[in-house]
């Protein structure tokens, strides 16, 4: 079993069919989570909400969007990390107050939720589920009562909902300043979006426009904005904050940049700001650029499938071997797999077909029908492997159940060799902040030397890129690029 992201998320503001919008993105950020799926969409005086176990298809059907209705969403999908498998835990989270209701759609994990939990129950809040997720809602909500936002306020009529959206905004600030770990959020009203970015910006966060424009003016967002408030006149854009670009692009909209680390943007019909509420090292998870992405998103500046390209190049220099073939594990390593081939001068293939109508693997009862599901999931193509010497690149090996079965396939349609290589460093410990990886002591690169592992998944050769080669790839992709998350290879974490 490999590993797993958390959570996909998904905001919309402005546009006629948030809802759909928001179905259409999430679908493309499925890869982050097959658990659960949930929409919450405003109509500007109420939030409805539907939420449930399953794909995004599964959860949601036609008729449900008749009731969907509204210019403003969020959205999410769910792999489950802190808290269970449950219904409970699925996402969107909503709270409604006396001055109306919020709902809230994270990406990573808190390392401090179980203080904030206790301290928030001896406020008196009540929670429903087990998830981290809901103690920033009701953090939030927590923050916005203190700021004055339970009270009748005697400001005349026109003030009043300027003055509780900037209760609702100070709230939010206040509360990304108590969480520690990785969020990417975002967070909605009946009248507006806020999407938050960890101080370390360790999961991604982006924002584009769908459509529209503004006449004579700058492109909107374009850098940190100000934190002044700029009026987008008749033809604004709807705008979009999510995970991941290729969500962006599955609306017809317009990538404009990513969120920076410590940053919350804020948008209402009035417009949009931004705030900076913490000043931090950018440390990008950098398994987003191995696995977790897709390889159509840009995040931070560097092109997934291109970082995968020089991945494999670097690991071509790094650990040559004489072979016929080169072909990659779908689909996380396709890229590198031909970044290797371009470099060694070994002819790429294909290899290996994945069958993409298999569904979870975990309804399988027992551990070792979860793994033996690899020979349904994949399966090789013995006429381009059969008498001949094979690299096999893969994006990391976790704890080597994968990878046995895998050259177990490749031996069997008829490789001659089998030379395993691998596109990220030995992951040797476990991650505190929205990924879902075994203990250390099931992590096999923690227990095993590298000849034990290769003996344990009966390779005759095998290989990972080196820290330093990995980092070099990110480079070259983009020179200034610098700050990762490398807690799950190196054990130094940045919270």
């Amino acid at each position: 079993m490999g590993l797993h992201d958390e959570c996909g998320v998904v905001g919309i503001f402005g546009a006629e069919n948030a809802a759909g919008l928001s179905y259409f993105a999430l679908t493309a950020l499925q890869h982050r989570g097959q658990e659960s799926a949930g929409i919450a969409v405003s109509d500007g005086s109420r939030i409805k909400l539907r939420k449930d176990i399953g794909l995004v298809s599964d959860v949601f059907e036609e008729d449900h969007f008749e009731k969907l209705e509204g210019n403003i969403a969020v959205g999410h999908v769910r792999y489950a990390t802190a808290g269970g498998r449950t219904i409970e835990n699925a996402q969107p989270f909503m709270n409604s107050f006396k001055n109306g209701s919020i709902a809230l759609a994270h990406n990573g994990q808190l390392v401090n939720h179980t203080k904030l939990r206790e301290l928030l129950e001896d406020y008196g809040s009540t929670f429903s589920s087990s998830s981290d997720s809901e103690v920033i809602l009701k953090l939030i909500v927590r923050k916005y009562i203190e700021n004055g936002g339970h009270l009748g306020t005697p400001d005349i009529e026109e003030n009043k909902e300027a003055l509780n959206q900037q209760r609702f905004i100070d709230a939010v600030v206040q509360a990304a300043k108590l969480i520690k770990g990785s969020f990417a959020l975002c967070i909605m009203t009946e009248n507006m979006l806020i999407g938050v970015r960890d101080p370390n910006g360790i999961r991604p966060l982006c924002i584009g426009q769908i459509g529209g424009g503004v006449t004579g003016a700058e492109p909107p967002l374009e850098g940190v904005a100000s934190n002044e408030v700029r009026a987008q006149g008749k033809t604004s854009p709807s705008y979009i904050i999510t995970s991941e670009s290729c969500a962006i692009d599955s609306v017809n909209g317009l990538f404009v940049r990513d969120l920076e680390p410590g940053e919350i943007v804020v948008i209402t019909k009035e417009g949009h700001r931004s705030i900076k509420y913490s000043e931090e090292k950018k440390q990008t998870c950098i398994f987003e650029y191995v696995y977790f992405a897709r390889p159509d998103s840009v995040i931070d500046g560097i092109a997934v499938q291109n970082a995968r390209y020089k991945m494999g190049e670097v690991l071509a220099k790094e650990s040559p071997v004489e072979a016929d073939i080169v072909i990659g594990v779908p689909d996380s390593g396709l890229g590198a797999a031909q970044g290797y081939a371009r470099a060694s001068g070994v002819s790429y293939g294909m290899g290996i077909i994945k069958n993409k109508y298999i569904g979870r693997t975990f309804i399988a009862p027992t551990q070792k029908e979860r793994e033996n599901m690899v020979f349904v999931k994949l399966n090789a193509i013995r006429s381009d492997l059969e008498g001949k010497r094979v690299i096999v690149i893969d994006d990391s090996i976790v704890r080597g159940t994968t990878s046995r079965r895998l050259v177990q396939i490749l031996r069997r349609a008829g490789a001659k060799e089998v030379h395993f290589r691998v596109s990220s460093p030995p992951v040797k410990f476990p991650c505190y902040l929205g990924i879902d990886t075994p203990s250390k002591n099931e992590l096999i690169s923690s227990t095993h030397e590298l000849e034990e592992i290769r003996k344990e998944i009966g390779a005759d050769s095998l290989a990972f890129i080196s820290l330093e080669g990995m980092i070099e790839a990110l480079r070259s992709c983009k020179p200034e690029a610098d700050g990762f998350c490398k807690g799950c290879f190196s054990g130094e974490y940045p919270v």
